[in-house]
């Protein structure tokens, strides 16, 4: 969601963690996968993950933000969660919960309020001066998504990629999205994760970003330094429903409800 990057994450990290230790790093914060291959299940399955604290404490952190903007839940008396209490489906329930009854850009707008609660004041000026939009900050974040995006999305890795005619190893290549396997839903993957993190890197941190899921296979490709479409130009902007396994699909239609409101 919010690929709900772990921005305050970053500004810590690129102040304690140079490159060369992105290995150890990665490491500690791995999000084990439980399936027998290590890899994520195949395109129709769910894969399984075994998550520890750190995991847990940031779905569970992430979620009581939203909760604050959250339709109620079902049903009538649910006792208030502790952080956690959380495991990821909870997570994207609550997700699914924020969706309701609101429009696109709303959607949006409250992803980027629950970004910004995570950081502390000054935070985007500060990243600013720390990752100018430069190769060097484009490829630093890319090595700092794979572990701390991890628990959101799944395993992913750094790969090159060509950036205004220039090969880079700025990019993201997300193996299966977890978010997106779970959800299931086209609108969230759009809605509440590609652009409020494209957005929030590009305008508030200064640093361009794009995101490009891959519906075919739930993958998803991101590109620190390139500067994303706009949302009518966009291919994702235009994607059908997941009609047999989105909960809230609308197969009646030839793009996303999510993605028209």
């Amino acid at each position: 969601m919010v690929a709900l990057g772990l921005q305050s994450t970053h500004l810590a990290a690129a102040q304690q963690f140079p490159i060369g230790r992105q290995r150890g790093l990665r490491n500690v914060l791995r999000c084990g996968i439980a399936e027998p291959s290590g890899e994520p299940a195949p395109l129709g399955q769910k894969t399984k993950y075994n998550d520890g604290l750190f995991e847990k404490a940031f779905m569970g952190l992430f979620a009581r933000k939203m909760e604050k903007f959250a339709a109620a839940p079902k049903a009538e008396t649910v006792p208030k969660k502790g952080v956690f209490d959380y495991d990821y489906e909870s997570f994207v329930e609550v997700s699914k919960r924020v969706m309701q009854g609101r429009s696109r850009l709303q959607q949006q707008h409250v992803v980027r309020q629950v970004l910004l609660s995570m950081l502390p004041p000054g935070a985007p000026a500060q990243f600013r001066k720390l990752f100018p939009p430069t190769q060097w900050a484009a490829e630093f974040n890319a090595v700092l998504t794979v572990p701390f995006f991890n628990w959101l999305v799944g395993p992913s890795e750094v790969v090159e990629v060509e950036v205004n005619g220039v090969k880079q190893k700025s990019g993201v290549h997300i193996k299966k999205c977890r978010y997106l396997e779970n959800s299931g839903c086209v609108g969230m993957c759009v809605n509440m994760c590609k652009i409020p993190t494209q957005d929030f890197f590009t305008n508030e941190f200064g640093l361009p970003l794009t995101m490009t899921p891959n519906f075919e296979d739930m993958s998803c490709e991101m590109v620190y330094g390139q500067a994303p479409p706009a949302f009518e130009d966009d291919p994702a902007s235009k994607q059908p429903c997941f009609a047999e396994i989105c909960s809230m699909a609308n197969s009646n239609s030839s793009v996303c409800p999510k993605l028209q409101a």
